[in-house]
């Protein structure tokens, strides 16, 4: 069952109906993308009129950047900027399982936007940049104070990880036996020790 708390702190005290719209573009955009999926379908889902949806949501498009704020919403209430990346990346899994639909959303929506010309391909190929960065600029703290090699590249590392863990998390949404806690935790076991310096265990 769909929980709407990620949708929490994009939403003002009382919309219900926005709340409702939202969980049910996020379902029907999981099982059927974006290019399957119209407003009046989401309507349905959500027990509200197509006026009703438009009140809240001008177009297709405008829907689409709502559920992608929605998983960005809960992305920044859990990343510590300034933490441990390898304990980040160990407690990946957790968020996946906690909220798979949400994941399942995102995927989805990044597959399907992969051309120039798709209507979310800007906005997720910067959100993919700026992941990218983030984690490259904590590698390079982790240098700056010692914890990691020097020798290791802050960039193409960050590329590796972020690939690594969509993909991982790609392939749990296929196959929900596959354990993708344990498989991030050994990840992140696995880099904390390519990470440490010489001499140092």
């Amino acid at each position: 069952m769909t929980s709407a708390r990620p949708y929490a702190t994009l939403l003002a005290k009382g919309e219900d109906r926005k709340v409702r719209i939202l969980a049910a573009a996020q379902r029907l955009l999981t099982q059927n993308g974006w290019r399957n999926t119209s407003l009046a379908q989401i309507a349905k889902e959500a027990g509200v009129s197509a006026a009703g949806l438009l009140h809240h949501f001008e177009s297709k498009e405008q829907l689409l950047h709502a559920v992608v704020d929605a998983r960005d919403a809960e992305d920044n209430a859990r990343l510590d900027r300034s933490g441990d990346l390898l304990e980040q990346i160990a407690r990946a899994g957790v968020r996946a399982e906690r909220n798979p639909e949400l994941v399942g959303t995102y995927s989805v929506l990044l597959v399907e936007n992969l051309m120039p010309d798709a209507p979310l391909h800007d906005r997720l190929l910067a959100r993919q940049r700026a992941a990218v960065k983030i984690l490259a600029d904590l590698i390079r703290q982790g240098q700056a104070s010692g914890k990691y090699r020097a020798d290791i590249d802050p960039d193409l590392k960050a590329v590796q990880i972020v690939s690594l863990v969509n993909g991982m998390e790609i392939s749990w949404l296929l196959d929900p036996s596959m354990p993708l806690q344990e498989a991030l935790r050994a990840y992140a076991t696995s880099l904390s020790r390519e990470f440490a310096p010489e001499g140092t265990s």
